[in-house]
């Protein structure tokens, strides 16, 4: 496939609205079901206390938000979580621990001992715990992790305008690590964070350019938090975030597209333009880690009114085999890995800290 260019993924993005719906649609007819949604439940398993500086997130522990730190959860608090969910039907949990990078040890181990007894319960298994090195993966993927979640938040160039304790090329790396594996990948970004529509094409450019595609890629909204440095950011448009699904559905024709944050300022029928233009995917539950998200009974009704049924897990790929801990081939090696730390400073991050003191 030809390299794509900034220029043309910004000219499809303003196409007039009724050909961009028009194209996407027809893209996602070719590769999906159009009347079948996947739901994911994400659940936070450990809360706050993050060394980062993402501008946008309240877990960020330099931050003065309402996010209290909390530790890890125990395995049986996350199955009962996990059951819950299923049962409001979501065919797919993913557990998100407020970390900069996976550190060998024992909360390691607890999370490998969570992915196995959830991939138990015939549920699609996905993880988000930040960077990852590639024996990592490989031990994460013998527990029976189904996807791996990692963001890469926006463009290249606008990445440093909103996080200076990480690189870019760190997410690329972790994807990659991942890719070692047999397990799927789910990266995507935000928009609303003051980016322009270039930074966006750029962004998708790069998810377009991964090979294979992530198999699932979450197109987020803003919502912006008191206490973050991106409190006061105007919210997005609902045309925003239908030109910006459809513009991924068309540059990623058998990706799973991922209705996430944000969905609490779209209407029913927002949403439905959503789904018409390609997402298939949400996240359910009235939390997305620490924000706000509508309530499972509401997002069923909507399923009804539209006519919209859930997909069942492991329709896309085989459930992963669960290889119990004394019996896996990848054990702890102890790493200590070199993850960038590139220093640069943001100037909204500085004001804020100012604020703040």
């Amino acid at each position: 496939m030809q390299k794509l260019t900034q220029k043309q993924v910004v000219e499809l993005y303003n196409k007039p609205l009724m050909e961009l719906l028009y194209e996407a649609a027809t893209v996602h007819r070719q590769f999906h079901d159009p009347n079948k949604v996947q739901v994911s439940t994400l659940v936070s398993i450990k809360t706050g206390g993050c060394p980062e500086d993402c501008a946008y997130c309240p877990q960020a522990a330099r931050y003065h938000t309402e996010v209290k730190a909390e530790s890890l959860m125990s395995v049986e608090q996350v199955k009962a979580q996990a059951l819950q969910a299923k049962a409001g039907g979501s065919s797919r949990i993913c557990m998100g621990a407020a970390w900069r990078n996976v550190k060998d040890g024992a909360e390691f181990d607890q999370v490998l001992e969570m992915v196995r007894t959830l991939n138990k319960l015939d549920m699609e298994v996905c993880c988000t715990l930040g960077m990852i090195t590639e024996n990592q993966a490989k031990r994460l993927s013998e527990a029976g992790l189904y996807a791996y979640n990692h963001n890469i938040d926006s463009s290249e160039d606008y990445y440093e305008q909103i996080i200076s304790t990480r690189s870019y090329k760190d997410r690329l790396q972790t994807i990659d690590n991942v890719r070692k594996t047999n397990i799927t990948v789910c990266s995507g970004g935000i928009i609303g964070m003051g980016e322009s529509m270039e930074n966006r094409a750029d962004m998708l450019i790069t998810l377009a350019s991964l090979s294979p595609h992530p198999e699932s890629v979450p197109i987020n909204a803003l919502v912006p938090v008191e206490g973050t440095p991106m409190e006061e950011m105007a919210p997005v448009s609902i045309w925003e975030m239908v030109r910006m699904v459809a513009t991924a559905r068309i540059l990623l024709p058998e990706t799973q597209v991922r209705l996430s944050a944000g969905r609490t300022q779209m209407s029913q029928e927002g949403q439905a333009l959503c789904f018409f233009a390609g997402a298939n995917s949400i996240f359910a539950g009235d939390k997305l880690l620490t924000t706000p998200n509508p309530d499972v009974n509401e997002d069923m009704k909507m399923f009804e009114e539209l006519g919209l049924i859930l997909q069942k897990p492991f329709e896309k790929r085989p459930q992963p085999q669960t290889i119990e801990a004394e019996n896996a081939c990848f054990q702890t090696l102890g790493e200590k890995p070199k993850w960038t730390r590139p220093g640069h400073l943001i100037r909204r991050n500085i004001e804020k800290e100012k604020d703040n003191n």
